[in-house]
């Protein structure tokens, strides 16, 4: 298969990846040589370097992020107090200020409580107590999510599962075209031509007839894909556009943080999401790692509500120059799928943001294993686990539940694979079975228990993932999604080499040092 992966019309955004880059180092470079300099006049710099390293040590001890992610900062920052100090303000520091937390509890206040109101609300909780009656297992996953997300699951909605991304593409331009009021995208990662070039067609043809449209993409994840005027492109166009956390040379303290959720919202009573991004790769357009797989699903009726709640969050919150919604409610209005359909799928769109420190989607997945009572299965593009994920799925290993992972057969980023693969043997001797796609690069993010409850969206089993992203997700069971999930996942499992036996000996010293070293400065990549 032939690749093309340079674009000549991407050279800006290359060139701005590589300036990024070289700014950050040299910044780093700086705050080093500036105090290695300083000793030399002054003795007691080294003593106040020692004492910034020890007290952001015992800072970094007392966090509640998991030991697996703030260990290796801390024997960084011991074993080299300019260097790790300086990286750690640089990088690991980043995150939310208290004022963007605010902003954001803000609008959640509102937007959140609107979810549950009148006969929405009651019709919510009615799904509830029919769930705890069907499955009280399943209902518990579903209650944690409202208790921590504030999004309830419904009922009276419907959910279709695509085994391809392009097949959700299809599906989804059908729908943009016959959007009649708004459209809401929200994606990692847009490519300025090829697929996009089709989508905004559909747009600009939309903004004429009187839709509102709005596109939302993060800046680090389309940097190599769209120029710069791409925003403003679009906004001449009549089509609202907005970029998340714009990266700028310079102290940064929300650079870690990067949206990477996958929302399409029509009319508010269409939805998709998955794992694939806005890009020509996701679809077989182009073949960088061979055959690209990628999933999602469309959901239709009140569930949607949702989904539009969730883009509406960082559209509204993400910076305080913007000229926000004034009221979110005729954005929420939906009519159910279903008028009275009690076997409906269980639907629950959900959402996951690094502002309130609680692991959503490391959550959900870990529920998903301790839930398991036959099987329960995961596919991720990237396999970088904490200990209480590895724990929970090695535990449902050993209570007998067959428990396999996905991952791919081609990478797209060898040193992440490689890290990957490090999880193998850890997780093979306690059981659990591990398969790699060989058709290519398999970019999918779900996960299937017992044949009852599935998972799909944006969000990997990885650090950046599960801990510094915004990410979003859907819990569905009991329908018909549910067994074309998993008929997908037993196809994948078909075109895939099962590497259990390869990786259940444990592997040399030196192969093995290696991949412990990997391991420890996973959190930091």
């Amino acid at each position: 298969m032939k690749t093309f992966e340079k674009k000549a019309h991407m050279k800006n955004g290359i060139a701005r990846v590589f300036l990024s880059v070289l700014a950050i180092s040299l910044e780093i470079a700086f705050v080093v040589a500036l105090f290695t300099g300083l000793r030399q006049y002054a003795g007691w710099i080294r003593v106040v370097e020692e004492v910034m390293a020890v007290l952001l040590v015992i800072y970094l001890y007392g966090t509640e992020q998991a030991s697996c992610v703030k260990l290796p900062w801390i024997m960084l920052i011991l074993a080299f107090p300019v260097f790790g100090v300086s990286l750690y303000v640089m990088i690991g520091l980043n995150g939310p200020t208290n004022k963007m937390r605010q902003r954001y509890e803000k609008v959640d206040r509102v937007l959140l409580s609107q979810l549950m109101e009148g006969d929405y609300g009651k019709r919510c909780k009615h799904a509830m107590e029919a769930l705890q009656t069907q499955d009280p297992q399943v209902a518990s996953i579903a209650a944690y999510l409202v208790n921590k997300t504030g999004i309830p699951i419904y009922q009276n909605s419907d959910i279709v599962y695509f085994d391809e991304a392009a097949k959700a593409l299809s599906a989804m331009k059908e729908a943009l075209a016959g959007a009649k009021k708004f459209i809401f995208m929200e994606y990692f990662a847009i490519e300025q031509e090829g697929i996009w070039q089709e989508i905004l067609d559909i747009l600009v043809e939309r903004v004429k007839a009187g839709v509102e449209v709005r596109v939302f993409y993060d800046d680090i994840g389309s940097i190599a894909f769209v120029n710069t005027d791409f925003a403003s492109k679009l906004n001449e166009l009549g089509i609202l556009c907005r970029v998340f956390n714009p990266f700028v040379p310079g102290l940064n303290f929300f650079l870690n943080n990067r949206d990477h959720r996958k929302i399409t919202v029509i009319d508010g009573y269409i939805g998709f999401t998955g794992g694939f991004n806005l890009a020509n790769e996701y679809f077989n357009i182009t073949h960088p790692y061979g055959y690209w797989k990628d999933t999602g699903v469309m959901v239709k009726g009140e569930a949607v509500r949702s989904m539009t709640a969730t883009f509406l969050e960082n559209w509204n919150a993400v910076r305080d120059n913007d000229r926000d919604d004034v009221s979110y409610r005729h954005y929420l209005e939906c009519e159910p799928y279903y008028k009275s359909r009690e076997d409906a799928a269980f639907i629950q769109p959900y959402a996951d943001r690094p502002m309130d420190n609680e692991q959503v989607g490391e959550e959900v997945y870990i529920s998903m294993a301790n839930k398991a009572i036959s099987y329960c299965w995961f596919v991720t593009p990237y396999l970088i686990l904490t200990d209480e994920m590895t724990h929970a799925l090695s535990l449902a290993a050993k209570r007998g539940v067959d428990v396999r992972i996905i991952t791919p057969g081609i990478p797209d980023k060898r040193i992440v694979y490689a890290i990957t693969r490090s999880f193998y043997h850890c997780l093979i001797k306690d059981g659990v079975r591990i398969y790699e796609y060989t058709p290519g690069f398999c970019h999918c993010k779900m996960s299937i228990t017992d044949g009852v409850v599935a998972t799909c969206g944006s969000i990997n089993l990885d650090y950046r993932s599960l801990y510094h992203h915004f990410e979003n997700g859907c819990l569905y069971a009991y329908g018909k999604a549910v067994e074309d999930t998993r008929k997908d996942f037993v196809k994948m499992m078909e075109e895939s080499n099962e590497v259990t036996e390869q990786y259940k000996v444990k592997t040399n010293t030196f192969v093995g040092i290696g991949q412990r070293l990997l391991r420890l400065i996973a959190p930091l990549i």
